[in-house]
């Protein structure tokens, strides 16, 4: 029997979250075999992971139109659009579904563990466009397989690896030993455990995004109700007018509520926020609470626990025989790395982009959705929709179409410069940057994807 071309090959897609489902559902609507990988046990797992939190995006911006071609024979019935899904409703209405619909194109429990070219290793030359993709996998019961792909899409997500307390990107002294009291999830204070350890007690809160406005709004409901509860919001910068992100001025109003929520938690007294604080030790006090200390020896008063929300960052060792071209800074691909840069500017919304800017010196893999913006934050589901599009159109031939962007973004009203360094008397500073005063990106079919380094 002769061995199949490389064309008749599936095109292997890691991570059954909603990019990685959305690429499943273009791949078969373009006549493209897809394979999807997952780790766990079900769609979404690590969306579920966050079942208790409400996304700021509505059902209609979190559904991908391929999807729902798909879906529809199925009987599956559209969520009322104009509502907020909780991680959990995305993960069992929608992300479930989906992966129901690919069938057997879907396998779970199969763990990525490498991906290489066949009989090259990343040193080699010779032959190496010519030669398919072997993802190597190991299955719950330990079984380990390869699978030979025509193309790789990585949409394997950030959840894994949070990012550490410590402000040099390392954890902290004393981080890892304190580790019973440090969590780097938002907090389920519906679960009855979790709702006793933060009760009456003082915790820290480290970092700045929507993750960390969460925490502190959630917190502040259960200092109305539990005496004793309070939250200090940790800031490596200072509080200005683009702290609380676009409140108001964000296009989308639930993103932009949850910053007046945490400011609301700090004008009301639920929360202190203390600025300028670069975490750099944690000590244990005689009582066993937690006392950090920044650079220069600065102390804070003792706290009972603390939520590290500083972002997260991409699992690239499983990658490492494939030649990637990374951004040093952000480890996103090189072309997009200029358009998400927090060094360059804060705005939260950036360009639509396709197969040119997720494209590798390796050629046929693609890093997709949140793993495509290594360490940069504020990335949205309709981003990783509209990347998945492009790269199968891509790779069915289609270049005019991969090329062409088919999606409007919206503002999220911050426009603030520099986003990660700020010193804290600079923090007052605002409109400043690469960013005009807010306005919805219309960016029209039959543009060409843009490699601007500009918002």
């Amino acid at each position: 029997m002769n061995a199949p071309t490389t064309d008749q090959l599936p095109v292997v897609v890691i991570g059954a979250g909603p990019s990685g489902l959305a690429a499943g559902a273009h791949l078969v609507e373009r006549g493209i075999e897809p394979l999807v990988l997952e780790t766990g046990p079900a769609a979404g797992a690590a969306v579920r992971e966050w079942s208790h939190v409400r996304l700021f995006s509505t059902w209609g911006e979190v559904i991908d139109p391929a999807a729902e071609k798909l879906l529809a024979p199925t009987g599956w019935v559209r969520p009322d659009a104009s509502t907020y899904p909780t991680g959990g409703d995305w993960a069992e209405r929608y992300l479930q579904p989906l992966a129901d619909a690919l069938r057997d194109k879907v396998r779970y429990g199969a763990t990525v563990t490498g991906v290489a070219r066949a009989g090259r290793d990343r040193i080699v030359d010779a032959g190496r466009d010519e030669q398919p993709f072997t993802v190597h996998v190991r299955s719950a019961d330990g079984h380990e397989e390869r699978i030979t792909a025509r193309a790789v899409i990585d949409a394997s997500g950030t959840w894994t690896i949070p990012s550490p307390m410590g402000a040099d990107g390392l954890p902290a002294l004393g981080e890892k030993t304190a580790a019973d009291h440090i969590a780097y999830r938002v907090p389920d204070l519906g679960d009855p455990a979790v709702r006793a350890r933060y009760a009456g007690r003082r915790t820290a809160v480290v970092g700045s995004g929507a993750s960390a406005f969460t925490a502190l709004a959630l917190l502040a409901d259960l200092a109305k109700d539990e005496d004793g509860t309070h939250a200090v919001w940790i800031l490596r910068r200072g509080i200005g007018a683009n702290t609380y992100g676009g409140g108001e001025s964000d296009q989308l109003p639930a993103r932009g509520a949850l910053g007046l929520r945490a400011k609301e938690a700090v004008e009301a007294g639920h929360a202190s926020a203390v600025t300028g604080f670069r975490t750099e030790t944690v000590e244990s006090d005689a009582e066993g609470r937690l006392v950090l200390i920044a650079e220069g020896g600065r102390r804070l008063d003792p706290v009972d626990e603390v939520i590290v929300l500083t972002g997260f960052r991409p699992d690239l060792s499983f990658l490492s025989e494939l030649r990637l071209g990374l951004d040093e800074r952000l480890q996103a691909p090189t072309t997009l790395a200029p358009l998400i840069d927090p060094n360059v500017h804060s705005c939260g919304t950036v360009y639509p982009h396709g197969v040119n800017e997720l494209s590798h010196p390796e050629q046929g893999v693609y890093l997709v959705g949140m793993k495509s913006y290594g360490r940069a934050p504020t990335f949205l589901a309709m981003t990783g929709y509209e990347q998945v599009r492009s790269i199968t159109a891509a790779l069915a031939g289609d270049q005019e179409a991969a090329e062409r962007v088919e999606l409007t973004l919206p503002e999220t009203g911050v426009c603030g410069g520099a986003g990660l360094f700020d010193e804290p008397d600079n923090a007052e500073q605002s409109g400043a940057g690469c960013c005009a005063a807010p306005t919805t990106l219309q960016i029209g079919i039959g543009a060409p994807a843009t490699t601007s380094s500009g918002c």
